[in-house]
Formats: structure tokens, sequence, C-alpha cells
């Protein structure tokens, strides 16, 4: 293990899905949910990764994962290359990279009690055998603030920050480096989501961890991330730390999805100008050319339906795939 490098470096990443075929006419254009992605993460670090519905964020997460297997590009973790790797050869990948889903009670299962979907994640990777299993059970659940006498209920017996605490849980049971965070908190009210928030910092801050948190909340992703990426379609447009994302934005689409963002204060809420978007997303099965958020895009010139915009270095760690910036 090199400290010094990335833990995970995504080049070119991208998944095509077959379109539905139908009796008449030509075959239909694959789905481009994942076009060509590409960032690296560092230790001990947080990348927000955002965008509205459909943009292809789970997907990524998904891909990097290899819960769904990339139709090209690589994904580096520690130094090696998953995406090429047969399955078989994941196994021992599969203990250091998990992930929180966003519905924690579908994703945990209805007919095991607490303790044992934590003894199954033990049982796979064959650790904590004999008498200290217990220990370690109890020792995960205090870690995630849940008493340890409901080891013994169901999913159905906690309320919704209990599931996700007991999801968050299983993934830490199997001593993971990086977590793939999707949308683990938008299904909570949201005392319980900042609640979730900072359990998530304090074990980043404990046990060392990497997060990729996926959400289109950025008030959330203000308050977790280190590194921002903005999706669209597919498609990375812009790269910046948290920070200056939030304060001097630069492409189009990330300006509209901050002025979406309520702010707290009455007179700063009105007077601020509010960017609404024109249209619908474009079906990723048929991108527009060029550019491919031209057609919502309010400041869209002729050239960008013909040229593909490249990621532009505006400042040390940010960049902007836009003709206009």
């Amino acid at each position: 293990m090199d400290l010094a490098k990335p833990l995970l470096t995504v080049e070119g990443l991208a998944v095509h899905f077959a379109s539905p075929r139908t009796a008449f006419g030509p075959a239909p254009s694959p789905i481009r949910a994942v076009d060509g992605v590409s960032f690296t993460l560092e230790r001990g670090s947080t990348l927000g990764l955002v965008g509205e519905s459909g943009c292809g964020k789970s997907t990524t997460g998904y891909a990097i994962l290899q819960l769904i297997r990339p139709t090209t590009g690589r994904v580096v973790f520690d130094g090696t290359d998953i995406a090429a790797l047969p399955a078989k050869k994941l196994r021992p990948f599969r203990r250091r990279m998990q992930i929180i889903f966003q519905d924690s009670a579908a994703s945990l299962n209805p007919r095991m009690p607490v303790g044992d979907l934590i003894t199954e994640a033990l049982d796979i990777q064959g650790l904590h055998r004999g008498a200290g299993r217990g220990r370690r059970i109890r020792q995960l659940l205090d870690l995630v603030g849940i008493a340890s006498h409901l080891a013994e209920r169901f999913p159905h017996e906690l309320s919704g920050g209990q599931a996700q605490r007991i999801a968050i849980c299983r993934a830490l049971a199997v001593e993971p480096e990086l977590i793939v965070c999707d949308e683990a908190v938008s299904a909570l009210d949201l005392s319980i989501q900042a609640q979730i928030v900072n359990l998530l910092q304090e074990l980043q801050r404990e046990l060392g961890l990497t997060y990729i948190f996926i959400s289109h909340d950025l008030s959330v992703v203000r308050h977790i991330s280190d590194e921002v990426a903005v999706m669209y379609l597919g498609r990375i447009v812009e790269t910046a730390s948290r920070q200056r994302i939030f304060d001097a934005a630069a492409h189009p689409y990330s300006r509209a999805l901050l002025s979406a963002v309520p702010i707290p204060d009455p007179d700063l809420e009105r007077a601020r100008e509010r960017i609404i978007l024109s249209g619908d997303l474009p079906s990723p099965a048929n991108p527009p050319s060029g550019c491919r958020f031209r057609t919502r895009c309010p400041v869209v010139i002729e050239a960008c339906a013909v040229k593909d915009p490249p990621a532009k270095f505006l400042a040390p760690g940010h960049f902007a795939a836009c003709l206009r910036v």
C-alpha cells in the first residue's frame, strides 16, 4: 500500500446499457448512463458527486464498486485496475469497498434480526470467528450509536434513522477503506440527516475512511465533502474544492444547481438571482451534439452545438467543461 498515491483513480469510465429492441426499424442506440467520467480520490477524503436525477451518479458508484461492470474505462483501486479483473478475483476487493444504499429498509433482509445481518457480513469474509464475534458486534453497534439489545430486533421494528445506522454498521463490519454513500440521507428527516452526516464524519476521523458521497442535496454535500464533482447527462462538467464550487462555480449548470439551494436569510433569499433551466433532461440514448448541456443552457452560443468542450483548468483542482468559461 502506497499511502502517497490516491486510493482511487477513475479514467474514462463508461457504462452503456442496451436499449429495448422493437420489431420494427433499426436497433436503437445504447443508453449512455455514464460516458467518460474521470477523477481521483485521495485517502481519507470525501468526494461529493452531485447532479439531478438521471445524470448517472448512482451508476457511477455501482460501476466503481463493480456491482455493474463498466463498458469501458479504468477503475484503479490502490494501484490495481479492478475493472479489468474477472469476477472471481474481485473478492479480496469487496471487503475493502462497501456501499450504503438510499433505502436502508429495502437493503436490509426483513427476515433476519440485526445481529444476524452483521454476522452475515463477517461470515462472508471469514472475520472474527469464535468467542470474539459477539464482542465485535457489540463494538460495531456502539460505534454507530445503537444499543446492543437492538441486535435482536428485525429491520421493520427500527426507525428510519436506526435502520440507516445499521446499514452503516454492516458496511463497517468488514473494515473497508472506501464507502460509497448513495443518497444515504435523502430519505431521512432533516434532524436525522444531520445526525447521520455527523456520524459519517466522526467515523471518517476515527477509522480513516474515504467516501464517495452521492447526493442531489447541495447543502448536505457542502457540509461533508472535501471535493465536489458536478455531473450532467453521464459526464462530469465541473470539479473543484467544496469552497470553490460554492464561492466561484464556473459552469452554467453548477450555478443553476446552486441557485436552487435555499438560503436561511429571507433578505438574501429574495435578493439573489435564481437561474431557471428550461426544457427537460435529454435522453442518454440520444444526447445532444457538442456540449450536452447546450439545450438547456442560458448562455449557449452556436459553437456549443459543434464542439464538445474539454475540461478547462481554472485554478489548482478546479476544472470546468464549458466553452464560455
